[in-house]
């Protein structure tokens, strides 16, 4: 049996594939020659499993996605107490490119505008040999599992752009927050927006933050579980700008974008997120990517705030009898982590087993997407062949049964189907 999550992400793309509004980043010359078609979206689970559709092979620069891991890296290196004495965490409501200050303090509200970004490049480790960039490049490339490069061209033709950030730093400089040549930093931190990324690269960095630190795939520990915490929060406040409100109300995950086109989002403990579309709102954000992820949140249950708990390990047994019967016991809420992790586990069932029973008897609760990707995965065993019963004695899927869902045998007791 094929897990039904490719063709459900195949599927949003499609749903925002006719979506045309928003503009290039013209400003940067290099960006401004984008292709304005391509779309992509990965997401990947919390141990490591990557899904992907569209565009997914294609690289683009990681812009200012590359701001919550700077801040990380920065963290890591000096300590959240010492970061905070040059760098604020309060929304600024303002454009990324905003050139403003804390009225009390005069440092940048938050690490996610571009006054922030500056001041937390000059806070990356370095030596002589290898520089602020270098080091944060080398940390991405852990975080994604392959090594990433630069877009010299990018970079070339943001340089021959960057007066706004320039000012910017020429202010930081002016105030006492950065301690070197502001042209230097600012010239360092252009670099490091010109990384390039694609989304399967995108949503494994998330996978890390998402799972607190710890590389899924590896095992590793590559950042402190406080760390994410903290660049989460930062995140889920001031990584959209001037339209984290908007964002967080109607799409209620941890996220940063790019005017390259880029969005990466973290939903603590079970997934990242990544989309790709080049033309842009009036935020800086990517119009299509922002109708991705606000399907993604609604079809798939991911708002931080809906505070339905999750449960990592949805198979509460697997018992197999002598007739070749399998009994699946599912225990806790199916969403759409739960969901995934049970119909990856479902594709190792051998073809030619012909009664497979899934027992719903202590779900709490179904959301929406998992009776969907239920349905989905009950259909896929019957055309290999299985027989399918379901039981659900707390009817927690008569709502979806009734809307078409025929194929479905749905008992209410194991020993009625046993008998």
């Amino acid at each position: 049996m094929k897990t039904p999550v490719p063709d459900y992400l195949a599927h949003v793309l499609d749903q925002c594939h006719a979506n045309t509004e928003g503009a290039l980043a013209d400003y940067i010359p290099e960006l401004a020659a984008a292709n304005p078609n391509r779309i992509a979206l990965a997401l990947s689970t919390i141990d490591g499993t990557i899904y992907s559709s569209g565009d997914d092979e294609v690289e683009f620069t990681i812009q200012s996605m590359s701001k919550p891991f700077a801040y990380a890296l920065a963290i890591q290196e000096h300590g959240l107490a010492q970061v905070l004495e040059k760098v604020g965490v309060e929304p600024s409501g303002e454009a990324f490119n905003q050139i403003s200050l804390e009225k009390e303090r005069s440092i940048p509200k938050n690490p996610m505008i571009n006054s922030g970004a500056i001041t937390t490049h000059s806070l990356l480790p370095h030596k002589k040999t290898v520089s602020r960039a270098e080091h944060l490049r080398r940390f991405l490339s852990e975080l994604c599992g392959r090594k990433l490069t630069f877009d010299e061209q990018v970079y070339q033709s943001e340089l021959k752009a960057a007066f706004r950030n320039l000012s910017i730093g020429y202010m930081l400089r002016t105030v006492g927050v950065l301690e070197e040549d502001p042209e230097h930093i600012v010239h360092g931190y252009i670099q490091q927006c010109a990384i390039k990324v694609t989304v399967k690269d995108l949503a494994r960095m998330g996978s890390v933050l998402a799972n607190g630190g710890k590389d899924p795939v590896t095992g590793k520990c590559i950042l402190d579980r406080q760390v994410c915490r903290q660049v989460l929060s930062v995140m889920m406040t001031c990584g959209m700008y001037d339209a984290a409100g908007d964002w967080l109300t109607t799409v209620g995950i941890p996220a940063k974008s790019g005017v390259a086109g880029g969005i990466i989002g973290v939903l603590p403990g079970q997934v990242g997120i990544a989309v790709f579309s080049p033309k842009l709102d009036s935020h800086g954000n990517s119009v299509r990517g922002v109708e991705i992820f606000e399907r993604l949140s609604s079809d798939m249950g991911l708002h931080l705030m809906e505070g339905t708990p999750s449960a990592q390990t949805i198979i509460q047994s697997r018992r197999e009898y002598d007739d070749g019967m399998v009994v699946y016991e599912l225990r806790g809420v199916l969403q759409f982590t739960e969901t995934e992790m049970f119909l990856r586990e479902l594709q190792n069932e051998p073809v030619g087993k012909n009664k497979v029973v899934l027992d719903l008897t202590h779900l709490t609760l179904i959301h929406d997407v998992g009776a969907r990707m239920l349905f989905e995965g009950v259909k896929r065993l019957q055309d290999d062949g299985h027989r399918v019963v379901v039981l659900d004695a707390e009817s927690l899927l008569s709502e979806q049964q009734s809307k078409g869902h025929k194929r479905v045998i749905v008992q209410q007791h194991l020993h009625d189907y046993l008998k």
